[in-house]
């Protein structure tokens, strides 16, 4: 691997970064695709080196969500640890799915899916969505529990980070305000992160320096992303990336039936 190429995926996870943090959604969604299309990764190996690079770029997000106190902790200790399980549950059925590249496909496929629909209808509300407000997210806690279980499962599956389904489930199933949502998703995600991951590299299914180039390029992308927020309509930025993602979605499916676009 020459100093070309880490330079490029770094400069690649600066820019995925930039526009997780402005989303909340992290960089994974992504690194993944383009891993996997653009740079020639077979997808368990752009899944597993995806996955442990959100490591990195969670715990950033993180650090700077626990300083300005966006971060419920009661629900993040409760999602932390059934995530955690799910996690390890979800590697598991990875581990046999790495043989079944059309089925891993299609799943991966509808992840993208559901991560353009919402980026599109958030976009069409044009910002009319009237926010929550407070600093804990609200549910009982045998809701929260299967939540992280169940989000935790599909990280351990398809390696995509906690934002694209933590952040929404939080919003949309529990009512929190977004800024605790995002907040507490980075904390939560953590442990399922580093319980994928680690399961992905004992598995050979990471490429480490390409994980650590991608993650200390998204750690700091993030940091800028999460400024822009203020500065820039972020339903406008929803809208064109939903219509990307709608893309992305369709090219891992139509892929299965070997039609490319």
């Amino acid at each position: 691997m020459d100093f070309l190429f880490i330079l490029s995926l770094i400069v690649f996870g600066l820019l995925a970064g930039i526009l997780g943090g402005f989303l909340g959604t992290g960089g994974c969604v992504i690194m993944l695709p383009a891993l996997y299309f653009l740079y020639g990764y077979s997808l368990p190996l752009a899944i597993g080196t995806t996955i442990t690079a959100v490591i990195i770029t969670a715990a950033s997000g993180s650090i700077a969500h626990i300083r300005i106190r966006n971060v419920d902790y009661k629900t993040t200790i409760i999602v932390t640890i059934s995530g955690g399980i799910g996690a390890a549950i979800g590697s598991i059925i990875f581990q046999y799915l790495t043989a079944e590249l059309p089925l891993l496909k299609v799943i991966i496929g509808l992840a993208f899916l559901y991560v353009s629909i919402r980026m599109i209808y958030e976009g069409l509300l044009r910002g009319k969505r009237i926010e929550k407000t407070g600093n804990i997210v609200p549910g009982t806690i045998s809701a929260k529990i299967l939540i992280g279980l169940g989000i935790g499962v599909l990280t351990g599956i398809i390696g995509l980070g906690g934002g694209y389904a933590l952040v929404p489930s939080f919003i949309y199933l529990l009512g929190s305000p977004v800024k605790i949502a995002v907040g507490t998703s980075l904390t939560s995600f953590i442990s399922m992160a580093v319980v994928s991951g680690g399961f992905k590299i004992s598995q050979g299914l990471v490429d480490i320096v390409a994980a650590i180039s991608l993650g200390a390029g998204t750690a700091v992308g993030a940091q800028i992303g999460a400024r822009l927020v203020p500065k820039v309509p972020a339903w406008m930025i929803k809208l064109i990336f939903g219509i990307v993602f709608l893309y992305v979605s369709l090219k891992f499916i139509l892929d299965v039936l070997g039609i490319r676009i």
